[in-house]
């Protein structure tokens, strides 16, 4: 499949877990998932992360003259800001280009062949997209990097601004255990479940029965792999909240009306989801130092009550913060 092909072209390996080289070894890379990344690299990147958010003119021009292009299929305020000001700050630039009706993806030209020629201009290209094999067919095609701004599928740029994070609270991601609660049909969760399983922590994902709130089984098999590795992380799916969240260091939710989901489900979907709200009763299962992330955009009453999203253990503008030096971090990796 796609996938794969991609992976190993990118990679030069077939397995997710297996040693990679250093990032300058590498040809292009394409990173449209967080297990695209190993280990390593992530340490790597959340290190430069940190260097960067606390030195940030010693990077002021490690991008001079290279210019980054932005596709949005999908709405975007930390995505589109964070990107287009870390350029800026780092001495490059960079284009948004909206796809919209007047420049749909992959009617008039190919995805294949839109790559091809964004490489030609420019020296990286995020995307994000509506579906994942839209973002997959592109860094297929592209020989320049690749990186999945978000898609249905994963969501690897707040995966990195997430674990920054977390560092920034507790200095370790080793050991952590984390509680996803809500819609776990869901690109945060998805990547949340692999970033678990490659660093070395625990998440439980807690949501509905019923098919279409059942973790994909692509998804399982790919975390199931990933945590046979020794030294691996761990996760568990559960339907019952109190479960999940007890005992938990960090409580993660997301949207349960996703960019996509059409206004006329909200009564259905708030009736299946508030049994899962993040809430004053719910945090006091956690441990004593827990804290709240969620990666925004963020609607009080539903996800979570205001008390915890505005409370003392929310961390969730450090997090917003966060994309910025991230992804500063992985453009420096990536971009030659």
């Amino acid at each position: 499949m796609l996938r794969q092909c991609l992976g190993a072209q990118r990679r030069g390996f077939g397995n997710a877990a297996a040693g990679w080289a250093t990032f300058l070894d590498l040809p292009p890379r394409s990173i449209t998932m967080i297990s695209d990344l190993t280990r390593k690299e992530i340490t790597e990147v959340l290190a430069t992360a940190a260097d960067l958010k606390a030195n940030p003119a010693k990077y002021a021009n490690v991008m001079d003259r290279k210019t980054l292009i932005m596709l949005f299929q999908k709405p975007s305020l930390r995505t589109r800001v964070s990107f287009e000001v870390g350029m800026n700050q780092m001495g490059g630039s960079a284009i948004n280009y909206p796809i919209d009706a007047g420049a749909p993806l992959g009617k008039k030209e190919t995805i294949a062949d839109t790559g091809k020629v964004l490489s030609r201009y420019c020296d990286a290209i995020m995307a994000r997209l509506n579906d994942r094999k839209e973002i997959w067919e592109l860094g297929e095609a592209a020989s320049v990097p690749v990186i999945n701004g978000l898609d249905d599928f994963a969501h690897p740029c707040q995966m990195l601004a997430d674990m920054q994070t977390i560092l920034e609270q507790r200095g370790t991601l080793e050991g952590l255990k984390m509680a996803f609660l809500g819609d776990i049909v869901n690109n945060v969760t998805y990547d949340l479940m692999r970033s678990a399983c490659i660093m070395g922590f625990h998440i439980n994902v807690s949501g509905p029965a019923g098919e279409r709130y059942e973790v994909e089984q692509e998804v399982i098999d790919e975390c199931n792999a990933l945590a046979s590795i020794p030294g691996a992380g761990s996760f568990y799916i559960t339907h019952d909240p109190r479960e999940a969240i007890a005992g938990a260091d960090v409580v993660y939710c997301d949207s349960w009306m996703s960019y996509g989901i059409p206004d006329n489900e909200l009564k259905i979907r708030k009736q299946t989801f508030m049994p899962y709200q993040v809430n004053d009763e719910l945090m006091e299962l956690t441990a004593p130092d827990s804290f709240f992330m969620n990666c925004l955009p963020a609607a009080r009453g539903m996800e979570q009550t205001a008390s915890v999203i505005d409370g003392p253990k929310s961390v969730v503008f450090d997090q917003a913060e966060n994309r910025l030096h991230a992804q500063k971090a992985l453009l420096v990796k990536l971009v030659k």
